[in-house]
């Protein structure tokens, strides 16, 4: 019997070049998305088994925050737009100051006459006996040098220490038992790798937990680089409380701070946004204050350990 030997048609060599060179490419689907974040690169997802040591890195560093006793002097660059349609009313709290917080969407309403205002401090903070205590010289005000020493700070929801110790209400050993926590992704900033924990509370977690929080968490030791939080309270939250019951809705805030001066093993902010919204029954939320504060030209003295 017989083989044929004929040679394919070119039509036929053609269709197998082409089904070869499809077999030969990974689908269309599995080509990722680039990066959300154009300042930081995104890297591959981590196994969710790296979460129980990294968590208990940040526990770690977060006995050491707690534990850390400084003095330091730095430039505080305050920028505030306040949108005054929620003041409206013989019974407006537009002077007062107070927080609590907000992680979810928000909708802007009526920012048709913004106030913006702007500050500039020096700021001395200084953390002895687990207490912080801040002061502040003011030199400058909406772009005018104006010097005021033992200012008043002019804006509520600055408090220097409270987004310092940010991390611990989240991650510390003592409040960890009342969170669930994922990891929902992996980056890099400034070379630095970093797992994104996103932290939400158990049913039945006491009352002052978090609301939500998402931190950006040094891999190698448990550093907390960047936080984004939602809180009961932000110091003085009286005020804010007073204003939602004015406004007759519900006092949200949403806290970003990222953590960028590293003194002894201890990282302590460098930028701080604050957006200061109400929510109505509806759950949506007008945003009455937006506030973005840069901290630089940090000075230590030698009691910083």
């Amino acid at each position: 019997m017989s083989i044929s030997r004929n040679k394919p048609s070119r039509a036929g060599a053609a269709m197998a070049a082409a089904a070869l060179l499809f077999l030969s490419q990974p689908p269309a689907y599995a080509v990722p998305h680039p990066p959300l974040h154009t300042s930081q690169s995104a890297v591959s997802p981590s196994p969710p088994s790296q979460l129980p040591a990294l968590l208990a890195k940040a526990a770690e560093y977060c006995r050491k925050l707690e534990s850390s006793a400084f003095d330091f002097v730095c430039r505080e660059e305050i920028a505030e737009t306040l949108n005054p349609s929620l003041d409206a009313g013989p019974k407006s709290p537009l002077s007062k100051s107070g927080g609590t917080t907000y992680a979810g969407p928000t909708i802007s309403i009526g920012w048709t006459n913004k106030i913006k205002r702007t500050f500039i401090y020096d700021l001395l903070c200084g953390r002895s006996g687990g207490a912080i205590h801040e002061t502040r010289t003011l030199l400058e005000e909406n772009g005018k040098k104006k010097v005021g020493p033992d200012a008043q700070l002019e804006t509520p929801v600055v408090i220097y220490g409270t987004a310092f110790l940010g991390p611990v209400g989240l991650f510390g050993e003592r409040f960890q038992p009342n969170y669930d926590f994922r990891v929902a992704g992996e980056e890099k900033i400034g070379g630095t790798r970093v797992l994104v924990v996103e932290a939400k509370p158990k049913p039945g977690a006491p009352t002052g937990s978090d609301l939500y929080g998402k931190a950006w968490i040094d891999t190698a030791k448990g550093d907390i680089l960047r936080l984004e939080r939602s809180e009961s309270r932000v110091g003085r939250s009286d005020v804010f409380e007073e204003r939602g019951r004015v406004y007759k809705r519900t006092p949200r805030l949403v806290i970003r701070s990222e953590h960028g001066v590293d003194k002894n093993g201890v990282r302590f902010p460098s930028r701080l946004s604050v957006e200061e919204a109400y929510l109505n029954d509806a759950g949506k939320a007008a945003v009455r204050s937006r506030t973005e504060v840069v901290y630089k030209d940090f000075k230590f003295s030698a009691r910083t350990e």
